[in-house]
């Protein structure tokens, strides 16, 4: 296995310049969703999506992403991390051309599929130049580069996705990467350490377990997003999760007795990755589930354009970013275990106090849940990843780097799907909830709905007529989504606290100096 040689080449400066275009890269990827989160609603309108496939347009992103993340690794020792990064970010560009020019649905998946491929190395390629081309000191400095570029994409995503769907329209949402994309291409051609490509690197990588590992992704996304519709009884759903099960068992047999498998799963002995990586999966679907919720509520409940969305949505990207130092600061000072740990309960908060939401919530209501959660997100993220990575041998590092941004994204994949499972399969539920409690005379519930509590009470126990049926028919399908909603963010809730529980098992870290 060959690697880059750790610490500064004859041209420090032109090294820092790499990486800070690599990280640019790495804004753009997690651009892409942030920006388009908050457009899903008018993407939906503009080419007929139906409003329960809409989460498939950064769902299809993401499932590419996992798929492409644990390949990094390989990809890395076959191009080196120059042509690789000059490959990915130049079809990562395409493929966003591409998306602009869309015309329908599953072009538009078709094209989201291969930018969610391209984009999927750029991640774990700068988590694993950190450590790679710089020596221990530094590698502060260059975490807390990576760490605020990575936060900046959620601060200005929302606000300028909402902007440029307004102001323009939702394809410029995509036509945005190019001039970057091009940019960035073009400079790290120059930048980027020389090494020797190794193509024979192909030959030795294991396509049967590929392929096992796609199965098992997709078939396990599918069956979520289709169990809400047709039932998990269904012959469709069983049969995609018994596809998913028998891919999975045999892609983790073939991975550990394999001698070059893309993911390399025996690092997962390590006790500290194992719970970074169970961590960042937790936190994918936190990051991943907050930023899909807040655009489907302030949509669909509070009938809000792109742009008040964003802005909405552009607290939790302001605490982010002014937390940024804060939390580089303290993860050079203490115990990794001790700020991840706070970063999950507060995060798991920042979760928990949007699942009581109203009809009636807005801006006023969503500005403490999302403060928490800002400041929550930057103590998931940093000191994680350095309990994670900074004590393995450096030549693991590219694949584990790759796998620990796997989980982050896969987490993302399966909480999206989560979350659509709890939404269109509750609703419903709750909404013939909310039906029988209206009929038993529960002014509260009348109240809840929006019923003008003076003829609630005049008509209690009368006949319903059509009129008045289509009158609280909207009224209680909003109520419903809204109580949904709160169950996904719940749910989301008890997992990372869940997650939490994990936290003393990871090996003690003592702080660097300096």
């Amino acid at each position: 296995m060959t690697t880059l040689t750790p610490g500064f080449p004859a041209n420090p400066a032109r090294i820092w310049f790499g990486f800070v275009v690599m990280s640019i890269g790495m804004f753009m990827a997690i651009l892409d969703i942030q920006v388009v989160a908050t457009s899903l609603p008018t993407i939906q309108a503009a080419i007929g999506v139906q409003p329960d496939q809409m989460s498939w347009i950064q769902t299809a992103y993401l499932i590419a992403e996992v798929i492409a993340i644990p390949l990094t690794g390989f990809l890395t020792r076959a191009f080196t991390m120059r042509w690789l990064f000059v490959g990915a970010v130049t079809l990562f560009s395409v493929a966003s051309l591409g998306c602009a020019l869309s015309q329908d649905f599953g072009t538009l998946i078709v094209w989201r599929v291969i930018q969610g491929f391209s984009g999927g190395t750029l991640i774990p390629a700068v988590f694993s130049a950190v450590f790679l081309l710089f020596p221990e000191r530094r590698q502060g400095v260059a975490t807390t580069i990576a760490g605020v570029v990575a936060v900046l994409a959620p601060t200005v995503g929302p606000i300028v996705g909402g902007w440029i769907t307004q102001t323009w329209s939702w394809h410029w949402l995509f036509l945005v990467n190019l001039g970057p994309g091009v940019i960035c291409a073009v400079s790290a051609s120059f930048l980027l350490p020389v090494e020797k490509t190794d193509l024979r690197q192909a030959r030795r990588l294991d396509l049967v377990t590929l392929t096992l590992m796609a199965l098992a992704l997709a078939a396990l996304e599918i069956a979520l997003k289709e169990a809400p519709q047709r039932g998990w009884a269904s012959p469709l759903v069983l049969g995609l999760v018994v596809l998913s099960l028998s891919s999975g068992v045999g892609f983790v047999r073939r991975s550990l007795r394999g001698k070059s498998p893309p993911v390399e799963l025996r690092t997962l002995r390590n006790p500290s990755f194992a719970v970074g990586c169970v961590l960042s999966f937790v936190l994918g679907i936190g990051l991943f589930g907050s930023t899909y919720l807040m655009p489907v509520f302030l949509a669909f409940v509070r009938g809000h354009g792109p742009l008040t969305i964003g802005t909405i949505m552009l607290v939790t990207g302001l605490a982010q970013l002014a937390m940024a130092p804060v939390a580089v600061i303290l993860e050079k000072r203490l115990d990794a275990r001790l700020l991840t740990g706070c970063g999950f309960a507060l995060f798991a908060l920042g979760l928990g106090m949007s699942g009581f939401q109203t009809t009636g919530t807005d801006f006023d209501e969503m500005f403490w849940p999302q403060m928490v959660r800002g400041v929550a997100i930057m103590l998931c993220l940093l000191p994680p990843t350095r309990l994670a990575l900074g004590d393995l041998p450096l030549p693991e590092v590219p694949d584990a780097s790759g796998l620990f941004n796997l989980m982050r994204n896969l987490g993302g994949a399966i909480g999206l799907a989560l979350i659509d499972t709890v939404i269109y399969g509750r609703a419903p539920v709750l909404g013939r909830q909310i039906v029988e409690r209206l009929q038993a005379g529960d002014m509260k519930e009348a109240e809840a709905v929006g019923v003008p509590l003076g003829l609630f009470a005049a008509r209690i126990g009368q006949p319903v007529d059509d009129s008045t049926r289509a009158m609280l028919a909207p009224l209680v399908e909003k109520l419903a989504l809204v109580r949904a909603i709160n169950e996904a963010w719940l749910l989301i809730a008890i997992l990372t606290v869940l997650a939490l529980c994990l936290v003393p098992f990871a090996k003690r870290r003592t702080p660097r100096a300096g």
